[in-house]
C-alpha cells in the first residue's frame, strides 16, 4: 500500500493519503517513456525549415568558361553546391514530423513516470495550492518550504490565474493542470508537486 504525507503550503505536515497502485505502483518501461518522449518531441517541431537546391537558387544559367583548354576544372554553372553560392545538396524542405503513438503505450508511459517519481520520493503532494494575489516571493517561498526549490513540476486541478502569475516567473519552475499533463514535463521536473484535487483526478482517469 504506497502512502504519501499531505503538506500545506507552509511546508508543514497536515495528513497522510493512499495513492493510487494502479497509477504510482507500477513498475517503470523505460523503453515505452523514450518512445513517447521522442513522439512529443517530434510533434513539437514546426518542419518549418527550408533551403534552396541548385535548382532553385536564382542565376547559374550560363556555363561560366568553356569545357576545354582553360586547364581549369569543367563547371557547368556557377550555382553547383561546391561553389559559394551556390544550392544547397538535399536541401530541407517544409515537412510534418509528427506521427501517432497507441493509447495504451501513453497510458503506461505516463503510469511510468508517475511511478518513478512516487518511488523516488520525488512526489510532493499539498493539500491546496492557492495564491490570494499575484506574487511570485510567496511562491518561491512555498516551493523551497516544501523542498522543491529545484526544477518542478507544479499540477494543480484547474487553472488559477493568481498560481500561474505567481510561478511562471520562476527558473525552472513550470505549472500545468491534471487534464493537461504529458510525460514529458515529468520526466523533464526534479520534482513533481500535486494538489489533492488534481491527485483525484489524475487517479480517476488513468487507475
Amino acid at each position: 500500500m504506497l502512502k504519501t504525507n499531505v503538506y500545506n503550503m507552509s511546508g508543514a505536515v497536515v495528513g497522510e493519503i493512499e495513492l493510487s497502485e494502479a497509477v504510482f505502483g507500477v513498475t517503470p518501461n523505460q523503453s515505452v517513456v523514450h518512445d513517447v518522449v521522442k513522439n512529443h518531441l517530434a510533434n513539437k517541431r514546426q518542419g518549418t525549415q527550408s533551403a534552396l537546391t541548385r535548382a532553385e537558387v536564382s542565376g547559374g544559367g550560363r556555363k561560366p568558361w568553356r569545357q576545354k583548354g582553360t586547364g581549369r576544372a569543367r563547371q557547368g554553372s556557377t550555382r553547383a553546391p561546391q561553389w559559394t553560392h551556390g544550392g544547397i545538396v538535399f536541401a530541407p524542405k517544409p515537412r510534418d514530423y509528427s506521427y501517432t503513438l497507441n493509447k495504451k503505450a501513453k497510458r503506461l508511459a505516463l503510469k511510468s513516470v508517475l511511478s518513478a517519481k512516487a518511488q523516488e520520493a520525488n512526489l510532493v503532494v499539498i493539500d491546496s495550492i492557492k495564491m490570494d494575489s499575484v506574487k511570485t516571493k510567496d511562491f518561491a517561498a512555498f516551493l523551497k518550504a516544501v523542498g522543491c526549490d529545484t526544477k518542478t513540476l507544479v499540477v494543480t486541478a484547474a487553472p488559477d490565474a493568481n498560481v500561474i502569475k505567481s510561478g511562471r516567473n520562476i527558473p525552472g519552475c513550470e505549472i500545468t493542470f491534471a487534464n493537461l499533463i504529458n510525460v514529458y514535463d515529468v520526466v523533464n521536473a526534479n520534482k513533481l508537486v500535486v494538489d489533492q484535487a488534481a491527485l483525484a483526478k489524475i487517479e480517476e482517469v488513468f487507475a
